[in-house]
């Protein structure tokens, strides 16, 4: 329906755009198909009447034609590379979308490649227990504060583009989220976690970034930051509100290299 509107538009622009005032100097112009100087004439065809006339050239302004007839070829020219650069982008969108793997997971969009980002091991560790590590599954809940973290300070995975866009096939029917990790120590916090007396009430404090997503399928979105993100250490994750399951997929943003040459 989109090529056929877009057909039907451009027709009527191209109509439109060949259709030339043939100006006079007097003000006054003549609607045209096309038209031709012929020594001390101007032959054109009427699009009123449909056939050839022809008028002294001395009365015809002939720089004000040219040079509008100009202007409209060159926005003509702009709109239809605009509609064409438009399609394009689409069919690379669903062409890329086309070649996401099916494996559940987060996937770094490099130009037109997919480089899969690795899950890390989010664990956890509660303040009521002395280093107590465990893998996140379902945990127990337990009345007090918690931290989940990545072991290590820095990501394995470096990227220096600042506006990255991501493909992110779901595990579950969860949440997602891009979030930026603090370093603390030897670790990278995800999120910190407390937990009410009674274990009724659960809350996750997340530094989330805000992101826009485009849904694909129903475990397939695209997803990239609002503004570009400072250089840092980050994750996209896939959680449960309320059940302190987290999964994670860590990167890093470095400063762009600068180029000693320039």
């Amino acid at each position: 329906m989109r090529r056929l509107l877009l057909f039907f538009t451009l027709t009527a622009t191209i109509w439109a755009a060949a259709n030339t005032r043939l100006y006079l100097k007097d003000g006054d112009y003549q609607l045209v198909r096309e038209y031709k100087v012929e020594g001390d004439r101007v032959r054109f065809l009427s699009t009123d009447r449909a056939d050839w006339e022809e008028i002294p050239l001395e009365i015809v302004d002939l720089k004000r034609t040219e040079k509008e007839a100009s202007e409209k070829a060159a926005v003509l020219s702009e709109r239809i590379a605009i509609e064409k650069a438009e399609d394009d982008a689409i069919l690379a969108d669903k062409k890329q979308v086309a070649s996401v793997p099916d494996k559940p997971g987060v996937y770094f969009a490099d130009g037109a490649n997919l480089v899969p980002l690795t899950e890390a091991d989010a664990l956890r560790k509660d303040s009521n227990t002395q280093k107590i590590l465990q893998a996140i599954a379902p945990a127990p809940i337990i009345a007090g504060k918690a931290t989940i973290f990545i072991e290590g300070k820095a990501s394995k995975t470096r990227l220096t583009n600042t506006a990255p866009e991501f493909f992110f096939r779901l595990v579950k029917q969860e949440r997602l989220a891009l979030v930026r990790l603090d370093v603390k120590k030897n670790d990278r916090v995800v999120e910190n976690v407390t937990i009410m007396p009674g274990a009724d009430e659960i809350f996750e404090e997340q530094k989330q970034v805000p992101v826009f997503k485009k849904q694909y399928q129903s475990d397939l979105y695209k997803v990239w930051p609002e503004q570009p993100l400072e250089p840092g250490e980050y994750a996209m994750i896939e959680y449960t509100d309320g059940q302190i399951q987290v999964r994670a997929w860590d990167f890093a943003v470095d400063k762009p290299a600068v180029d000693k040459a320039k």
